[in-house]
């Protein structure tokens, strides 16, 4: 597919786009059912003229948004090609990458096609695969690095990734087993004033973990798992004293650990290990008074070879869009009135009395 001027521009300086859509691909999978994924796009790129014409696309308009309208639909025949539909979400997405490369806001090295056909695990009928460039990073990061950070807003599918990492490593055998683990302080509640036995106190904590593995694996086969040592879920604490080899190691909510206890946890990496750390600075549930071991982290080390931070931000959050939108509405709030995570610095409540939690 080609641009191609015409004699119908509408005038000096405006281009037109003619794009034939193979006949393997039927136009509802480029258009969307009703047209929906050609609204996402005409709404992107609401000054441009887009007609369809049987199997013939064509965009009239602002050279440089033609181009882009092009390049759009181009990325959409490369993901369609694999077989993968193309959704709303998708088309977005690819938008959005290919608006942020020619911005000069990201390095444009990946295109929207190589980021949404990129599978790391098919389970159970359905394929996990990065929806966004940054996820896409964090994941290739993953097979570059021993250490890699996942730091982010809630949403990001950091845990998820990393989870989905982890099984296909088991699977493929560069692992002997799983362990996933978090630190049990969340919402300023303590284990011993809640009710039941050592376990009961402690699952709640790790319900996620158990979850995202119930996504992936057959649930019939976890508790076997389990019960083999393949797969273990335990709290950060029971952690230390050990080594931990051949195994892909996940710390979850590290924001919640305290320095002390993330040198701890790094100092168990063993050979043939690979450690994934995830979390969101912007929700430390620690006592006030103690610093986040993950804020402390990037900075001792920083430039240490074989460690990787990777960054994601309210882009790329994949739960539904109004929480993208709510972390932004915090960042904002906190720039605007040197706050963390909407309660002053240093625990003093906010105006409206609300108890802040403690950094």
């Amino acid at each position: 597919m080609t641009q191609t001027p015409s004699a119908h521009t509408p005038a000096q300086g405006q281009a037109r786009a003619q794009i034939s859509v193979p006949a393997q691909h039927p136009m509802v999978t480029v258009l969307g059912s009703g047209d929906s994924l050609l609204r996402v796009i005409e709404k992107a790129f609401p000054a441009a003229d887009i007609h369809v014409r049987g199997n013939e696309i064509s965009a009239v308009g602002d050279t440089h948004e033609v181009a882009l309208i092009q390049r759009v639909f181009d990325e959409m025949m490369l993901v369609l090609r694999t077989g993968q539909p193309m959704t709303e979400d998708a088309v977005e997405r690819s938008i959005a990458m290919l608006k942020a490369s020619e911005n000069g806001e990201s390095d444009g090295q990946e295109t929207p096609a190589e980021v949404l056909t990129q599978n790391i695990l098919s389970s159970r009928g359905r394929t996990i695969r990065p929806k966004t460039l940054n996820q896409k990073r964090y994941v290739d990061a993953i097979d570059k690095h021993t250490i890699v950070f996942g730091i982010g807003p809630a949403g990001t599918g950091k845990t998820y990734l990393a989870m989905a990492k982890a099984v296909q490593a088991l699977q493929s055998k560069q692992v002997n087993r799983i362990i996933l683990t978090r630190p049990a302080v969340e919402a300023g509640e303590r284990l011993g004033f809640l009710p039941g036995t050592l376990y009961e106190k402690i699952d709640p904590y790790l319900r996620p973990l158990y979850d995202a593995l119930h996504d992936m694996l057959d649930p019939d086969s976890i508790p076997r798992l389990m019960a083999a040592g393949t797969i273990e879920v335990a709290p950060l604490a029971y952690m230390r004293g050990r080594t931990l080899n051949d195994a892909f190691i996940i710390l979850d909510e590290a924001q919640n650990t305290s320095p002390e206890q993330m040198k701890m946890f790094l100092t168990r990496l063993g050979f043939e290990s690979k450690i994934v750390i995830t979390g969101d600075v912007t929700q430390v549930d620690l006592p006030g008074g103690t610093k986040s071991g993950l804020r402390q982290v990037q900075e001792i080390l920083d430039g240490v070879e074989d460690v990787h931070f990777s960054r994601l931000t309210s882009q790329d959050v994949v739960r539904h869009k109004l929480v993208g939108r709510i972390v932004d509405a915090y960042e904002l709030y906190d720039s605007r009135n040197g706050t963390e995570n909407g309660a002053h610095k240093g625990g003093r409540a906010p105006s409206n009395g609300a108890k802040a939690k403690g950094k």
